[in-house]
């Protein structure tokens, strides 16, 4: 058997040394190491932000870690990866991840009314203008909010700066830390919509509706939802609302960069207060506080379809959807999403439809799906190359610096019109 076998044998093993296969070339080398190295120390050079550091997993392996700078500026304490950092909206996909293991579970469906499960968003009236008693003029939402909508921004709730809906916002304060998650829903539900329900798209507390929804349908409270169900299965030991006592002094500052680039830190009662005591709202769009490796390991799971070693968070035709765009070409009023790049948006998570056009957009490759926060943090999941990256700084107001568009070109390089073969 052996000599009829041993001449197809011989021959497999010559195509294989004529045709090896080879491996997809790696992204981050060592040229590229240096390259991301010397980009982000430019930042603290140029006393662009006060301090900064990467994380870079390719291929289930780190291949790129360092800080910079300071955590805590005013005494001396170093960046480093046990930094706890503010992620403000990097908590969104975190939400989203939670919202989605319901799912999972046939506790929704995307296209369900938001009202079958939380009858106060019933029969929502959308504004249209002011009268000239300083009235609101309302008409009946053309259709209900649905899940979908809260997942992909398009519900329709107003924004802060609204010229009319504002000053209501402002009143009726649905996100006072003082609210639980049911509170601040009933106070939402009690305002008008800025917009019918799936004609744009408005950045806004759609996700802190989710964090609502999590907590109706598994009937937990949305933190300790969050901790059984993402940071103890995942071992996110550093990722938390409320920072223990004993870790606070890990917890870095907070800076405002002026027009004229100086760094000011804010003042720690007020970068703090969500992270030193428990409040009764426990938002679903930011609050969260993380380290490095806590949300590199979430990301490795999302890059991993849904799986952590043993561990299965989300099915992989779930992350799929998640990392799906789902805004159609319809929705064209985008608010700033387009400064994110040639992007949609998913469940939780922009989405890269298109390479860029251009040298001045934001690089990436085509598939991957990320997010940032309000004090200029940033991850993103690339599943081509099987690479994730995480990076923190605590800088506001939102990444003025550019830091982002030039670390992705650290990364990728800078994009090429004529070299697109890693797109």
């Amino acid at each position: 058997m052996l000599a009829v076998l041993l001449p197809g044998l011989l021959v497999l093993s010559a195509y294989q040394l004529l045709h090896p296969k080879h491996a997809p070339e790696a992204i981050v080398n060592a040229s590229v190491k240096t390259r991301i190295d010397a980009t982000l120390k430019s930042f603290i050079d140029s006393n662009k932000t006060v301090g900064l550091s990467a994380l870079v997993f390719e291929k289930g392996k780190e291949v790129f870690y360092n800080a910079y700078g300071f955590a805590d500026r005013e005494n001396r304490v170093p960046m480093d990866r046990n930094t706890i950092v503010r992620i403000y909206s990097m908590t969104k996909p975190v939400t989203g991840v939670a919202l989605m293991t319901l799912y999972e579970k046939g506790a929704f469906q995307l296209d369900d009314p938001l009202s079958k499960y939380a009858p106060e968003f019933a029969d929502m009236k959308v504004y249209r203008g002011t009268d000239a008693n300083g009235n609101f003029i309302l008409e009946p939402a053309k259709r209900p909010i649905t899940i979908r909508d809260l997942t992909r921004h398009t519900a329709g709730f107003a924004v802060d700066n609204h010229p009319a809906l504002g000053a209501a916002i402002q009143k009726v304060q649905p996100m006072n830390p003082d609210n639980t998650l049911a509170e601040m829903a009933k106070k939402l539900a009690s305002l008008p919509l800025q917009f019918h329900p799936g004609d744009e798209w408005a950045y806004g507390v759609s996700v802190d509706v989710q964090a609502y929804l999590v907590e109706k349908l598994s009937g937990k409270p949305f933190d300790q939802y969050l901790k059984e169900t993402i940071f103890d299965p995942l071992k996110m030991t550093n990722t938390r609302y409320v920072i223990p006592e004993s870790d606070q002094k890990r917890l870095a500052a907070l800076y405002n960069r002026s027009e004229d680039g100086t760094l000011t830190r804010m003042p720690d009662e007020r970068a703090n207060f969500m992270h030193t005591k428990a409040h009764a709202l426990t938002p679903g769009g930011w609050g969260l506080t993380s380290t490095l490796d806590d949300y590199m390991k979430f990301a490795q799971m999302l890059v991993n379809k849904g799986r952590a070693g043993n561990v299965q968070i989300l099915k992989p035709e779930t992350v799929a959807l998640m990392a799906t765009n789902q805004l159609p070409d319809t929705i064209s009023n985008r608010m700033w999403l387009p400064s994110k790049g040639r992007v949609g948006f998913g469940i939780d998570f922009a989405v890269r439809t298109q390479p860029p056009m251009t040298k001045d957009e934001n690089n990436g490759i085509v598939g991957e799906f990320f997010w940032d926060g309000a004090a200029s943090t940033l991850f993103w999941v690339d599943p081509k190359n099987d690479l994730t990256a995480v990076l923190f700084t605590q800088l506001m107001p939102f990444d003025k610096v550019k830091l982002h568009k030039r670390f992705r070109d650290a990364v990728y390089g800078e994009y090429e019109p004529k070299n697109t073969a890693k797109q």
